[in-house]
């Protein structure tokens, strides 16, 4: 540390008591000490500047006399002499390597230069003020040596020469009767003179110091800044060498406090990532300031770290490079955030994959030097999975499926979850590698996924699209998006290739998404009327009951079937206030025709079942009708929606049953288990689908089945309606085989409540004795 040095409180010193009344004499000699100047402190360059310059100017001082005394015509002994004896000096203070004897060698010099100029100017009184100019010369010294040895070689030129040879010393007639006097004045002359130069040396010693104190108040500041900041700082030299480094920076760089002698960048235990350190110091070096976060790796351990490394270069008035300074902040942990940070923006928390914007980013690069084909993967029933089993499981699931696509997708690909259960992958290549990784991923699920100690059945639906270029990257996704619908319409655990055609179909869904919107905004009784298809009894043919069939009114007047926008309804949640409609439409109209109607069903689909307002909606509308027997309301549940649904279908529908509304399993024998289902749905009344009834009579396989079917639910003490009967013969083979009740185009189309009122009363009139 530089500062001024502090002395230690418990040293002791002798003082001095003078007797009372005494001067103190140590006082006066410190104040007259305070004006004698030291002498020394010059540096060795600054020195040895002044001594050349001395010594050059006493050499030119033989030719300058010389040149002298042949003007004067004194080229004699005593020119001689001088000439001799000055060159001896002139030899003396270049070889001497003590700097008191060098510059003791130049005041002789001086002395004999100053001496024999007077005596070769006939002690002419002018000539004397060379001595005065010595003395300034010798004043450059700043030493007393040389100092006092011209001013006593001075006074015994004046005092000895001027009693000896007083024609040569002075040039007047009292001079030579009284030497020493003229000695002594000279002397004293020579001697205030003197006086006058040390007065200005003290005073430049004063200076100096004051200015010493002043330098060493601000070196010790800047030294507490240098050696305290936190911030890591080095100097460094023009060679690479460290000068000076704080404790900041020998912490970041783990390097002792003493450096060797000789320690520099190259010794550093840090290597920077993809340069040598010369390379890294001609960087630094190669402007005024240079700033900069490198990477750098430890030598001891491996560890890499990142430095934000700032430089100013320090150059002398001639573009040379003096002093390069470094402050390096550690900026590991922030870069590591930052890593992070980009690490999350581009990747998906749950499954690591590529997070959606960060493929729709990287897809347009990978279509900028190839095709590909992308596909759009969805996990068939993956909500009966996740409901199911818990949402832990279901994000277990989710980067099971994760790491399985990851494995077979080939080097190059993209892959990327793009929210709840769906992923979309990019395959580099044509259409044949795009179905090469689609049966991939299929065969990939056949086998169950381990989850929780438990193994998980799991199918995708998967849609694959061409993109020629980066220009249709964004329509690529949405041809596969719209193809893996199509596969899931299938029935799912396929692959489907786009076409035009599902384009057609995604367009008539969007269109009939507006309509139901619109429909569903205005006036739902005018443009989504609710028909009536009537249920018969086989054996007379009397209706006595009605399936309420939804049908959308166009603003020209058009009506529309389901088909235009059921599907549509199902994908966008619609379906919930569309049922909703339908459901008080059918018990207004329970209500109108209590006397001649024994019940309405009305088809529920599994999105309406899974909403938890559902019961509680239904329960309110009975409550609002208490005229209304609950049993003349049947609920449809299909089979299928049955199979998709993610709720406890059993708890939901108990609890429906609770309410006295009965129910029907519609469109039997199209699911996987249909007689399970007999058995564990708490179901009323099984609707038989068309596909067993028509062709009825002249199958007798379909016979035997209808037969064992209606055994079976007669049984469970459930009823039985044949649907889409359309043939008398089918209808005689029906009424043959036991069932109750049938429903088809044979005994009447859906139509609006007041045609179907009127055929209400012309059936009962029918069937009336």
């Amino acid at each position: 540390m530089w500062g001024p040095s502090r002395r230690n409180p418990s040293a002791t010193r002798r003082v001095l008591h003078p007797r009372p009344g005494a001067p103190n004499i140590q006082n006066v000699l410190k104040r007259w000490q305070s004006w004698i100047p030291t002498g020394g402190g010059l540096r060795d360059e600054d020195w040895a500047r002044r001594h050349r310059l001395l010594t050059l100017l006493l050499a030119a001082s033989v030719g300058g006399l010389t040149i002298f005394g042949a003007f004067r015509d004194a080229l004699a002994a005593p020119w001689l002499t001088t000439v001799l004896l000055m060159l001896a000096c002139v030899v003396a203070a270049a070889r001497l390597r003590s700097r008191r004897l060098a510059s003791i060698a130049v005041a002789v010099g001086l002395n004999v230069l100053c001496g024999g100029f007077v005596s070769m100017s006939d002690g002419l009184t002018e000539a004397h003020f060379s001595f005065f100019i010595a003395v300034a010369a010798l004043a450059l010294y700043r030493d007393w040596a040389p100092f006092g040895v011209f001013l006593v070689g001075t006074t015994l030129h004046h005092a000895v020469f001027g009693t000896l040879v007083s024609e040569h010393t002075y040039d007047h007639a009292g001079a030579a009767q009284h030497p020493l006097l003229w000695a002594a004045l000279h002397g004293g002359a020579v001697l205030l003179a003197a006086g006058f130069q040390l007065v200005q040396w003290a005073l430049t010693e004063d200076e100096e110091r004051r200015a010493q104190e002043n330098l060493d108040d601000r070196e010790a500041q800047l030294s507490v800044a240098f050696d305290e900041t936190p911030v890591p700082m080095a100097m460094l030299s023009p060679d690479g060498l460290l000068l000076r480094t704080n404790s900041a920076y020998r912490a970041l760089m783990r390097l002792p406090d003493e450096l060797p002698a000789g320690f520099g960048l190259a010794d550093l235990p840090v290597t920077p990532v993809g340069h040598t350190m010369s390379e890294l110091f001609d960087v630094l070096t190669s402007d005024t300031s240079y700033n900069a976060v490198r990477q750098y790796q430890r030598t001891d351990d491996g560890e890499m770290i990142w430095a934000d490394t700032h430089s100013t270069s320090l150059f002398d008035k001639d573009g040379r490079l003096k002093l390069v300074f470094v402050h390096a902040i550690d900026v590991t942990e922030s870069r590591r955030q930052q890593e992070e940070l980009r690490h999350r923006v581009r990747h998906d928390s749950l499954t690591g994959l590529l997070s959606r914007s960060a493929f729709e980013s990287d897809l347009p690069l990978l279509l900028a030097g190839d095709t590909a084909a992308v596909l759009y993967i969805d996990v068939d029933r993956f909500k009966s999975i996740n409901d199911g089993s818990g949402h832990a499981a279901g994000d277990d699931v989710l980067k099971a499926i994760a790491a399985r696509l990851s494995a077979l997708v080939p080097a190059g690909s993209l892959i990327t979850r793009v929210g709840g259960d769906e992923f979309i992958v990019a395959v580099p290549g044509g259409a044949e590698a795009g179905a090469q990784v689609g049966e991939a991923a299929l065969a990939a699920f056949a086998e169950p996924l381990p989850v929780d100690d438990n193994l998980l059945n799991v199918s995708l639906s998967i849609g694959l699209a061409m993109a020629a270029d980066a220009g249709c990257a964004e329509d690529a996704v949405l041809a596969a998006d719209t193809a893996m619908y199509a596969a899931k319409r299938a029935g799912g655990n396929r692959v489907k290739v786009f076409n035009q055609q599902m384009r057609v179909s995604v367009q008539e869904r969007i269109t009939g998404e507006k309509m139901l919107r619109e429909a569903l905004a205005g006036d739902r009784q005018q443009n989504l009327p609710v028909w009536f298809q009537p249920i018969v009894r086989a054996e007379d043919g009397e209706i006595v009951g009605a399936e309420a069939l939804v049908r959308m009114c166009t603003a020209d007047g058009t009506i529309l079937g389901p088909g235009h926008f059921i599907p549509a309804a199902e994908e966008t949640g619609l379906i919930v206030p569309l049922g909703e409609h339908v459901l008080r439409t059918a018990l207004r109209y329970l209500q109108e025709w209590s006397d001649d109607l024994r019940y309405i069903s009305v088809n529920v689909s599994p999105r309406q079942l899974a909403e938890a307002d559902f019961v509680p909606l239904l329960a309110d509308l009975l409550t609002a009708s208490p005229e209304i027997d609950p049993r003349r309301l049947v609920l449809e549940i299909t089979e299928t929606a049955m199979l998709g649904s993610s709720h406890d279908v059993r708890e939901r529908l108990e609890t429906i049953k609770a309410l006295g509304v009965r129910i029907a399993l519609d469109d039997f024998g199209t699911g996987y288990s249909s007689l399970t289902w007999l058995q564990n749905i708490p179901a009323d009344v099984v609707k038989l689908d068309r596909s067993f009834v028509a062709g009825l009579s002249s199958d007798p396989r379909k016979s035997s089945i209808i037969q064992a079917v209606l055994w079976m639910a007669r049984s469970l003490g459930m009823s039985a309606v044949a649907e889409g009967v359309e043939e008398e013969a089918d209808q005689l083979a029906l009424h043959a085989a036991g069932c109750p009740f049938i429903q088809g185009y044979l005994f009447g189309k859906p139509v609006p409540p007041a045609e179907f009122s009127e055929r209400l009363q012309r059936s009962r009139m029918a069937t009336t004795p």
